[in-house]
């Protein structure tokens, strides 16, 4: 049985990857901070799976931790998610981002290499692509200045990982999401910041059971099919399971390259007023919504050109939008209730 580290599996995309690891059989060893989720999770997670994750709270910027942690721990890979990951906030707080996104990820990195350990999958974004020049976005596509902080930061992460791959013989993959929402199908789990949401769906069911009073919609102006800005919005579980095929690709050593990267959308793109549209639908509840200016850091369009990822990974989602929306709401009420 391989026994995975997964950083930041407490929070909404590592929750969901840590469910799936289990269903395949992995052991997984889960650190978290705690810093944008609860330990509730944590038994959320067994309730679903039978099995209780083994669970480390370690800040991992604090170097000694993480080194005490390798040195009382053996793992067969790493998936890292933990890292601060708000474009908008980015922007207000860069250094906190390129302390907490960059140094964790040198600190873990290091880590493997005085160990001689293997097998790591990054999470990284399509904000690596800034704003694309053509749509949809493909692996091929050029690597642009980078829009925010936040997306600064996986682009130099993969650079780091790029070339440590290179000089210490380490196999990683990083996985460039586009963007994940929904929740499980157990309702047990699913995407709930503390504090003010930043990204948009959690807004849109807050909104909708009157914790927020309205939604800001960020510009009407942008050169999209009804002027608001395009996303690939992509079931969370479906990214869960890219993680799992990415994983055995290291571990079956079928990667074809020390170091790969793979986009993971759903190949279709939404506008903010047609994900709006969609929860209306499916929830059966008129949204209070107002268009305001532009946010600063945010791209016109990008979704993904998925057929690498569909290849090589044998990968596909599942879900559609309206079915991922559906599942948010029904999370959001379950929060209320």
């Amino acid at each position: 049985m391989k026994r995975i580290l997964v950083t930041g599996g407490l929070g909404f995309i590592g929750s969901h990857t840590v469910v799936e690891l289990q269903n395949e059989g992995f052991e997984v060893v889960i650190i978290d901070n705690l810093s944008n989720t609860t330990i509730d999770v944590l038994d959320n997670i067994t309730s679903i799976t039978g099995k209780k994750p083994e669970f480390h709270q370690i800040d991992l910027r604090i170097k000694n931790d993480v080194t005490s942690f390798f040195d009382n721990n053996s793992v067969d890979g790493v998936i890292h998610f933990a890292a601060y990951k708000a474009v908008g906030e980015s922007v207000q707080k860069p250094l906190d981002y390129y302390e907490n996104n960059i140094g964790t990820l040198v600190y873990l990195l290091q880590e493997m290499k005085n160990r001689g350990l293997d097998n790591f999958i990054f999470s990284s974004s399509c904000t690596v692509y800034g704003q694309a020049d053509e749509l949809p976005i493909t692996e091929n596509a050029a690597t642009k200045p980078a829009e925010s902080p936040y997306g600064n930061t996986k682009q130099i992460g993969e650079e780091i990982i790029k070339d440590s791959c290179k000089a210490y013989n380490l196999n990683a993959i990083a996985l460039r999401y586009f963007n994940p929402i929904g929740g499980h199908e157990s309702i047990k789990i699913g995407e709930l910041p503390l504090g003010v949401p930043q990204n948009l769906i959690p807004f849109i069911t807050q909104t909708a059971v009157g914790i927020r009073k309205e939604l800001s919609v960020f510009g009407n102006d942008y050169p999209t099919k009804d002027g608001t800005a395009v996303r690939d919005y992509i079931h969370v579980v479906d990214l869960a399971k890219a993680h799992i095929a990415a994983l055995k690709r290291l571990i079956d050593r079928n990667n074809k390259s020390t170091f790969e990267f793979f986009n993971i959308g759903t190949g279709t793109g939404s506008s903010v007023l047609e994900v709006i549209k969609s929860f209306e639908k499916v929830s059966g509840t008129k949204l209070n919504y107002k268009i305001v200016e532009r946010r600063e850091g945010d791209v016109t369009a990008a979704y993904a050109d998925t057929t690498i990822a569909n290849k090589e990974l044998n990968w596909r989602t599942e879900k559609t939008l309206d079915e991922t929306i559906d599942s948010a709401w029904k999370w959001q009420l379950k929060q209320k209730s």
